[in-house]
């Protein structure tokens, strides 16, 4: 029960800080932010789960997160660099850090097949709350039309990471060891 608890806490953390900057309608700036924290946050957990694993599904998974993310994160810098927009930091993005920061605490503390399940657990609750922040907050307050069309780019590749989560979250489920 406490590997669920805790895996929720970036959740919940990322969750507040969303409803908060939705309240204050986040500006392109705060937005790029977000975007560069999120992704940091799980590049930095498919690091982690790459190195510690031994399931080479759960390994392959998190190379994904990182290629993708990186790949993200690299398109985000350079629209922002070409808008000449700093990213500003704000309570969603420090909710993010500090989220992704207590799941790493947490993942560094397991191994083996509980390793494995918390951080496919912590990827499904992650990913449905990017896209959930996505659909209500970021997409709806991008001003600059190419920042939100990024968004709406990478919303696809978002949604397959969720789906392949859950996959892997079923599987471990079944695998009983």
């Amino acid at each position: 029960m406490k590997l669920i608890s805790i895996a929720w806490l970036g959740t919940l953390a990322f969750f507040a800080g969303a409803a908060q900057a939705q309240s204050a309608g986040p500006t392109d700036p705060q937005i790029a932010a977000i975007v560069v924290t999120a992704n940091q946050v799980d590049i930095d957990a498919g690091k982690l789960a790459e190195s510690k694993t031994q399931s080479k599904d759960v390994k392959a998974f998190a190379q994904r997160m990182i290629t993708d993310h990186t790949g993200v994160n690299q398109a985000a810098v350079d629209l922002v660099h070409k808008l000449g927009v700093t990213p500003e930091d704000n309570a969603t993005a420090q909710s993010l850090k500090t989220g992704g920061d207590a799941n790493l605490a947490n993942l560094k503390t397991l191994s083996g097949l509980q390793f494995d399940r918390a951080y496919i657990d912590h990827e499904v609750a992650y990913h449905e709350s990017v896209i959930d922040a996505l659909d209500k907050t970021l997409i709806p307050s991008a001003k600059n039309a190419e920042l939100k069309a990024l968004l709406v780019k990478v919303r696809p590749a978002f949604i397959a990471h969720l789906d392949h989560a859950k996959h892997l979250q079923q599987a471990l489920g079944k695998s009983g060891a």
